[in-house]
């Protein structure tokens, strides 16, 4: 496995000094970049079935407008990776694929109907699968090798801060508007996805200002699919793995589903759904406070057993709803377990998935190797919901969740039988 000495804005030879400082003004303005920018689209991800229930909106229609978003920002990761990679404009690029994410808000607060809130959520999904890989090339690239879980630890624990308060924010402000007068019942859900266009624009301010790209190289012979080719076997092994733990990463959007179906017999159905609510922003407390710490660790043992530690995690997650619906309880305590585990495992995923890339690649095929990892979770996920939810439909809940946990230990498998690399060198 390559190693390359420009992977850090602040690392020289290290004598006379401690390896250098991983909180950089890099490594701080992409955190506050990604706040900023999750803050904007998440805000619009907890009104939009209000936003389109008012419109008069069909609730089928809101499955297909995420999950074509979803496969849009899918397939651009990958394709952004390889564009920036052969052109060296990463921040450039980063930069255009923040602005979109405003500009798809304005679109759906204009919408009187569903197509024009698919066009407004594939435009932002399409600059956050911009962004996404190239973001964290940077990131990766502002610190050093030993310093990269700390970096990511802080900036996923940044970006599920604005994931939190996002929707609180958006929720408080709509009960806020919807005391004012307006002359339609969509009035108040269009006043707050306009005034979240303020922290999507900030955003691209931030990362102007403050992202610094350590490496701008450009590469103009890198071909498409034979850097895609190229790439290391044990990176397309992990990609693999990777990909079959994702088989069973179902949405947790049905974790909130399934706490709301089981509380609902103690508690009604709409305070049920409160308290799911509730859960899930505990949940993402949850990744915020274990971000940095799981990326503190990895740096001290490694990344590979600590992700192994969050796959087995995860699938403990999907074990435990599959045996609460087996059980029928009630209780709110489980459904906390169930939410606080779901919070750890995905600090840990989503911290040092890419971690592990870094180790497996070379730094010039670093971006476009985030974008392939982008999208095989992406496709993934997106199976992985759509499975569980259909079994769960068809079937039942307990063989939906059971399916999730086996894939996600054949992941977690997979993952931990990719040999290490030899250490022999010629």
């Amino acid at each position: 496995m390559s190693n390359t000495k420009n992977d850090s804005t602040g690392a020289g030879d290290g004598r006379g000094r401690k390896p250098a400082a991983w909180f950089n003004r890099t490594v701080a303005g992409a955190g506050l970049t990604s706040a900023l920018g999750d803050f904007c689209y998440e805000t619009t991800t907890v009104i939009l079935p209000g936003f389109l229930a008012v419109l008069g909106v069909p609730a089928a229609a809101l499955g297909i407008i995420e999950g074509i978003a979803d496969a849009v920002a899918s397939f651009t990761k990958m394709i952004a990776g390889y564009v920036a990679d052969k052109l060296g404009h990463r921040k450039l690029l980063v930069i255009a694929g923040y602005s979109l994410t405003p500009v798809g808000q304005w679109l759906i607060a204009l919408a009187a109907g569903w197509p024009l809130i698919l066009l407004g959520r594939i435009i932002s999904w399409f600059g956050k699968g911009l962004r996404g890989p190239l973001r964290d090339a940077i990131v990766i690239q502002a610190v050093t090798p030993e310093t990269r879980g700390r970096a990511f630890g802080f900036h996923r624990a940044m970006d599920t801060v604005g994931a939190v308060l996002g929707p609180l924010l958006g929720v408080a402000l709509l009960g806020m508007a919807q005391k004012w007068h307006f002359t339609t019942l969509a009035g108040p859900f269009r006043l707050v996805l306009f005034l979240s266009l303020i922290p999507g624009a900030l955003a691209v301010l931030s990362f102007l200002t403050l992202v610094r790209d350590p490496a701008q190289s450009a590469n103009p012979a890198l071909k498409f699919f034979s850097t895609l080719k190229g790439l290391p076997k044990r990176f397309k092994q992990y990609l693999g793995a990777v990909g079959l733990f994702g088989l069973g990463d179902f949405s947790h959007s049905l974790l909130i589903l399934a706490a709301t179906q089981l509380l609902t017999p103690s508690m009604g159905v709409v305070k049920a759904a409160q308290v799911a609510g509730l859960l899930y922003v505990g949940r993402n407390v949850v990744q915020v406070l274990a971000s940095y710490p799981v990326g503190h660790l990895a740096d001290r043992i490694g990344s590979r057993p600590v992700l192994i530690a969050g796959y087995l995690i995860g699938a403990g997650v999907a074990a435990l709803t599959a045996w609460a619906f087996i059980i029928h309880t009630e209780s709110l305590l489980w459904m906390i377990g169930i939410f606080f585990l779901a919070g750890l495992y995905v600090a840990v995923e989503e911290a040092l998935e890419s971690t592990v890339t870094a180790e497996m690649v070379a730094a010039e095929t670093l971006t476009i190797s985030y974008g392939a990892l982008g999208t095989v979770n992406g496709l993934a996920t997106f199976i992985a919901s759509a499975g569980v939810g259909i079994i769960w439909t068809s079937l039942s809940p307990v063989i939906g969740f059971a399916a999730a946990f086996v894939l996600m230990i054949a992941g977690t498998i997979g993952f931990a039988l990719i040999r290490k690399p030899d250490v022999v060198a010629k």
